[in-house]
């Protein structure tokens, strides 16, 4: 059984409502206790993360080398164990990191990166997207068949810090997504990392040099003035998405509720990263979702929409054809 399914069957089982946050050691002491005679003893990685590696306007050797370092991430990122959890390999979180190279200087490259992952609705064959993020600031060094090399409290490359940080922030997401506030040792971990890399002369890790970066995205999702965030992620998915194919109108009622909760904390805490960023994931798919809701429930909902993704506004307007 997928460790962020029992987590939620454990605490149904003990009569704790899933709509709360753990409280106290004694429930996590319980619930490892429980989960080490429920969980299959069996080895398993974490992820199954497709990654790429594209060289734009690069020569042949330099698409060669990428062909090679594309292999030393895939395995760098899906053959470790992230979490102290065991997965099944069909149970694994699911996503991708699409590395994409503009310049190459000697050893040194730069371009972006695109990270997205997904999780699987109850009932259903939907997979509900979760992350969907481009860091355009991204540089590196790399030679052919250097070993990749990460260890937790040490900054030992850009590449290989960059790829654990973002790494943390998927599962941290999909976790919150299953129990409430139950990411946070891995945004830990990606915060860990931000920390470690205030020296690196690479940029992204800083907090002055952009209000929009990898340090910003570990603040939010550590700062206690967006938990009702991460709350509202686990109301969107577990309480909200889970149950449409049971009940489709209390279901949309669920993801309301959630929305809701993003829009009040962006009027306490405007120009925050951390909204977009969700939103980015689940603007289409809330507009899908409310496609053929009520009118009084599609007004809601573009009214919440054109607050928390401005941007977007025109697109929003899809709910009132």
């Amino acid at each position: 059984m997928n460790i962020r399914i029992c987590i939620v069957l454990l605490l149904e089982k003990i009569k704790l409502s899933c709509r709360f946050p753990f409280q106290g050691k004694m429930i996590l002491i319980f619930l490892s206790l429980q989960a080490a005679f429920v969980l299959p003893q069996a080895h398993a990685r974490d992820l199954n993360i497709a990654v790429s590696v594209a060289a734009m306007g690069l020569s042949e050797s330099d698409r060669l080398l990428m062909q090679t370092l594309q292999e030393q991430l895939t395995e760098f990122v899906n053959d470790r164990d992230w979490t102290p959890y065991t997965f099944q390999p069909a149970e694994r979180i699911e996503g991708s990191i699409s590395l994409t190279i503009t310049e190459r200087q000697g050893d040194e490259f730069r371009g972006t990166i695109m990270v997205q992952s997904r999780r699987p609705v109850f009932h259903t064959n939907y997979h509900s997207p979760v992350f969907n993020h481009m860091d355009r600031d991204v540089a590196f060094r790399y030679f052919a068949n250097q070993p990749l090399e990460f260890a937790e409290g040490t900054f030992t490359s850009n590449l290989t810090s960059l790829i654990a940080f973002y790494i943390y922030i998927i599962i941290g997401l999909d976790f919150d997504t299953f129990a409430p506030l139950r990411g946070t040792e891995f945004f830990q971990k990606a915060q860990n990392i931000v920390n470690q890399a205030q020296n690196t002369p690479e940029s992204g890790w800083r907090s002055f040099e952009s209000p929009r970066n990898r340090y910003w995205l570990a603040e939010n999702l550590m700062n206690p003035s967006f938990r009702p965030i991460r709350q509202a992620l686990h109301g969107y998915h577990r309480l909200g998405f889970d149950r449409l194919a049971e009940n489709i109108e209390a279901g949309r009622a669920e993801v309301l509720k959630a929305l809701e909760q993003m829009q009040a904390v962006n009027r306490e805490r405007p120009g925050s990263f951390i909204i977009p960023v969700i939103m980015n994931s689940k603007s289409d798919e809330i507009l899908n979702l409310f496609g053929q809701a009520s009118s009084v429930d599609k007004e809601r909902v573009l009214r919440i929409l054109n607050e928390l993704d401005p941007a977007n506004s025109a697109k929003h307007q899809a709910l009132r054809q």
